[in-house]
């Protein structure tokens, strides 16, 4: 998983913001779809962009994560390549597109975990949401372990407010 950063914090964050706000979300669209999204956010290209930039390869966002190559030159794995900087894993990328990491699955309750579909904004937004929460939380939890005295400890509610 990601690490706890601020950084990927911040962009989880967003993306939840801008689909709430009312982002355009379809996930047969390379630059609009989960990845998609995310990918706007960390990247500040278009939908368009993004789209046309994965257009130039085969496959989906899965598919182009298994055969990015850094150093292809490639608009698209530049693009990736700015995730992965970020701090993305590429198996956090390829998860995210199908709502499929188990860990941040395990934290959705299973009434609600059973029925999610990858291709569903609603779900999206859940699978998100869960997975900035656990993020937070281990953030606020590696601070804590590099010094900061039991007294001050913060709750991630109220860093990431």
């Amino acid at each position: 998983m990601a690490d706890a950063s601020i950084k990927i914090i911040s962009a989880l964050r967003n993306t939840i913001k801008h689909l709430k706000s009312g982002a355009p979300y379809q996930w047969g669209h390379m630059g609009a779809c989960n990845c998609g999204n995310l990918a706007q956010e960390v990247t500040l290209l278009s939908k368009a962009e993004i789209h046309a930039y994965a257009m130039q390869k085969h496959g989906d966002w899965n598919e182009q994560l298994n055969e990015y190559c850094p150093s292809s030159g490639l608009p698209v794995d530049l693009m990736i390549g700015e995730l992965v900087g970020a701090g993305f894993t590429l198996q956090d990328l390829m998860h995210l597109e199908r709502l499929s990491d188990p860990l941040i699955l395990s934290a959705i309750p299973p009434e609600k975990r059973s029925g999610m579909q990858k291709n569903n904004k609603q779900d999206l937004l859940l699978y998100l949401e869960s997975w900035v929460r656990q993020l937070e939380e281990l953030w606020v939890k590696n601070q804590q372990h590099i010094g900061q005295p039991d007294n001050t400890k913060k709750k991630s509610s109220s860093v990431f407010a």
